[in-house]
């Protein structure tokens, strides 16, 4: 009887222990399960709560800070979901994420605010600038297929550089979420600036968009932006040449 009491009180004592391991798991332990590419200049807290400083993109490129809570009781459900918050000086991304099965990935309430980065962005043209700004309820990704996107993003002062910088406004775009049939089309919109412009953001399976659009010049317009256009052909009685352009990720 006392060999019995005995095995079960090493049991719990056993069981209890690996319960606090697990709570307090540390994550820079877990910093080695990092793809190749991410790595952390420091990693502090636990797997469930922690901050990786530092982060850093196949070793050049620098993200910023971020800091993570995990939601325990989504394991049960084979997800991982957590509160994430990346920072650098005053550019931001906080929101709440989900990883599933079959590489999908959800986000709800997120916000970000940056410059554009053509070494984040690649599908960016490497001579323009400008910041942006996202607010999205939801957003739902399946591997690199964007299949939902509900919400605005904003880009302002966004101006070329080819030469001398050449102002090309401020822009909207605005996506209402997955038509039937899982259709995913945004409006475009200028915000005022030098552009007088609409369309359509189409997101493709290539990946990739077909952007559809009409522009005219306002008065603000340099000779230099009013020469580019006349690539697109002569304007409409309104003014507005029509523009198509399809790119993939």
């Amino acid at each position: 009887m006392r060999i019995r009491r005995t095995v079960w009180i090493a049991l719990l004592a056993g069981l209890a222990f690996a319960c606090i391991l697990v709570a307090r798991f540390p994550a820079v332990w877990a910093a080695g399960a990092l793809p190749p590419w991410l790595s952390c200049d420091d990693v502090e807290g636990t797997v469930w709560n922690g901050t990786c400083t530092g982060l850093t993109v196949r070793h050049q490129q620098a993200v910023g800070d971020l800091a993570w809570q995990l939601q325990p009781l989504r394991l049960l459900a084979a997800r991982l979901a957590a509160h994430v918050q990346l920072t650098q000086g005053t550019a931001f991304l906080h929101g709440d994420v989900e990883w599933g099965p079959g590489q999908r990935l959800h986000g709800r309430d997120v916000h970000a605010s940056f410059d554009l980065n053509p070494a984040l962005l690649p599908a960016l043209p490497a001579n323009l600038t400008g910041s942006a700004r996202a607010d999205l309820a939801y957003i739902e990704m399946k591997g690199n297929l964007l299949t939902d996107l509900r919400g605005r993003i904003e880009v302002h002062d966004l101006t070329q550089h080819q030469g001398a910088g050449t102002p090309l406004g401020n822009y909207s775009l605005t996506f209402p979420g997955a038509r039937g049939g899982g259709e995913l089309v945004g409006e475009l919109h200028d915000l005022g600036g030098p552009l007088a412009l609409e369309g359509t953001v189409r997101m493709t399976p290539e990946p990739g968009f077909l952007l559809d659009g009409k522009v005219a010049t306002r008065a603000s317009v340099t000779a230099d932006l009013a020469r580019q256009l006349q690539i697109l052909g002569p304007p409409d009685a309104q003014g507005r040449r029509s523009f198509s352009i399809a790119n993939t990720f």
